[in-house]
């Protein structure tokens, strides 16, 4: 990674999920030290705040915005997204590095299209899940199940011009962790050129071999390259406050290889990293912020030796 400021942007957004308390994970994860863990690998870090986020409470969730299919809190979803990509944009036409804390994973729509708006951009998405999901095909309508596939401009996402983000090429896009697809997912990643790696691909060939493959294919031809680390793709007997965990995920020793090797193999292209869905409310201790500054700090550079 470049020598350059961190500006740490927190959006405690829980309305693209359904299980409340990751709004409260931009707070965890700094209370955690996360300013500490950059100082120690050598980065100067200056914390931008929160992103404003409209509560829940007296919102209607159920929407239809689209000819077929629905999406929960949509028109609120777009706002925030709108307000992340322009914080992220200047942060980056300010000279520093965006560090984007959530909050549910619908936040990386706004992320992505802050850092895309001149460079090719690939993007290696750490996730139990898909996120690949449309307004037609979503069993449960909620957002962040959908982010991947608004980034790539799939379904009805194609006309969203806040959503969709044009540079981002769909070849250059890897998953990483994944092991709980519904079954549209499967068929849309089937036709899709996203490289998805599976634990049974990290059971089968290491997480060294995967994560290396999927810096490849990420970085191949683009300028750039984002990171969104969404901490349920590690097992929930390492993360357990998590929006929504799932059994049999990456353990503790490679969660830290993947972001190691993320320094190495990607270092000065890193446009932006981004870490979700902590959730304070089923955590123990804080233990799951405390992992993510962690694993932060590995993505930045920290080594044993």
């Amino acid at each position: 990674m470049m020598e350059q400021t961190v500006r740490v942007l927190g959006a405690p957004m829980d309305l693209g999920a359904d299980r409340r308390g990751v709004d409260m994970g931009p707070s965890a994860i700094r209370y955690a030290g996360l300013a500490e863990e950059i100082a120690n690998v050598g980065q100067s870090c200056v914390d931008g705040g929160d992103i404003a986020v409209p509560r829940p409470e007296n919102r209607v969730p159920d929407t239809e915005p689209f000819e077929t299919g629905h999406a929960k809190y949509f028109q609120e979803t777009k706002e925030v997204c709108e307000d992340v990509s322009t914080a992220v944009a200047g942060t980056v036409s300010d000279g520093e590095f965006p560090l984007m804390l959530g909050g549910d994973h619908s936040i990386a729509i706004g992320t992505v299209a802050g850092v895309t708006t001149d460079l090719n951009t690939g993007i290696v998405w750490f996730d139990a899940h898909g996120d690949f999901n449309t307004p037609a095909t979503t069993p449960s309508g909620n957002v962040h199940g959908m982010a991947l596939a608004a980034i790539l401009g799939r379904g009805p996402f194609a006309d969203t011009p806040w959503a969709h983000s044009p540079r981002v090429p769909e070849g250059n896009v890897a998953m990483v962790g994944v092991r709980d697809l519904d079954d549209s997912e499967t068929e849309l990643l089937a036709d899709s050129d996203v490289s998805v790696y599976t634990m049974s691909d990290i059971d089968t060939r290491g997480i060294t071999a995967v994560v290396e493959e999927a810096l490849a294919v990420a970085t191949e031809g683009v300028e750039q390259v984002h990171v969104s680390l969404d901490m349920d793709c590690l097992d929930p007997g390492e993360a357990p406050g998590v929006g929504t965990p799932v059994r049999g995920g990456i353990s503790y020793r490679e969660a830290h290889a993947a972001m190691e090797l993320v320094h190495e193999n990607v270092g000065s292209r890193m446009s932006s990293f981004e870490l979700v869905e902590v959730n304070p409310i089923l955590d123990q201790h804080n233990r799951t912020a405390e992992l993510g500054c962690e694993l932060v700090a590995s993505a930045f550079g920290r080594r044993v030796l």
